[in-house]
């Protein structure tokens, strides 16, 4: 039997997807929830094979009732059931660590299906969900590899670029040497050089600096 959480803020929705759930012969309703903080507990304490999750509740939305519950329970797996494929929406969600995201206009049949195949281990995406994610794999494998840098790194990358050391640096951003150290490490390792000479002719090269 799947046991499934069921986590929506409307009340209606929870109720007729709750009714024809309980009425396949392999899947339970366990327990239900109209917010993301309640989820949160109620995964933790229930531990159920599978959550439908809503996106957007009042208290706590569904990516960050994801993000939390993934934190505390890594092998959670999360559905998101939602209206939006918007950007803003979509990434943010498989980013927290939803398995599968779906839309409330699916059929029963497809939600039930979707809650098998995720039990089952599959990634169960929206069409338009999955040509998002591979669109941005595909921007992704055309980074060039300072674009991988955070703001800070490219801080310190031009500063080292500048001639100064490590203790100066740390002096200039008010921030310990162990921390510049660890930057200088993260920014030769994300640019594939060797040392701070290489990093400075990787600068110049691609014009970071003048």
């Amino acid at each position: 039997m799947i046991k499934v959480l069921l986590v929506d803020d409307h009340e209606m929705v929870r109720i007729g997807v709750a009714a024809y759930l309980s009425a396949q012969p392999d899947i339970e309703v366990i327990a239900e929830a109209d917010d993301g903080k309640v989820a949160i507990d109620l995964a933790l304490q229930h531990k159920p094979h599978i959550i439908l999750m809503d996106l957007v509740m009042k208290e706590m939305d569904g990516i960050e009732a994801t993000k939390k519950i993934m934190e505390e329970w890594p092998d959670a797996k999360i559905i998101i059931v939602t209206s939006f494929l918007d950007d803003e929406k979509v990434y943010p969600a498989l980013e927290a660590g939803a398995t599968s995201y779906i839309l409330k206009t699916s059929k029963a049949n497809e939600i039930a299906n979707a809650i098998r195949s995720t039990y089952n281990g599959q990634s169960i995406l929206e069409p338009e969900v999955a040509g998002k994610m591979m669109k941005r794999m595909r921007q992704k494998t055309k980074q060039l590899p300072h674009e991988e840098l955070t703001n800070r790194e490219m801080e310190i990358l031009l500063l080292i670029a500048q001639g100064k050391t490590n203790q100066e640096i740390a002096d200039e951003l008010f921030i310990a040497l162990k921390t510049v150290k660890v930057h200088v490490s993260n920014i030769l390792a994300k640019l594939d050089v060797q040392d701070r000479t290489q990093a400075v002719i990787y600068a110049f090269k691609h014009s970071l600096v003048q």
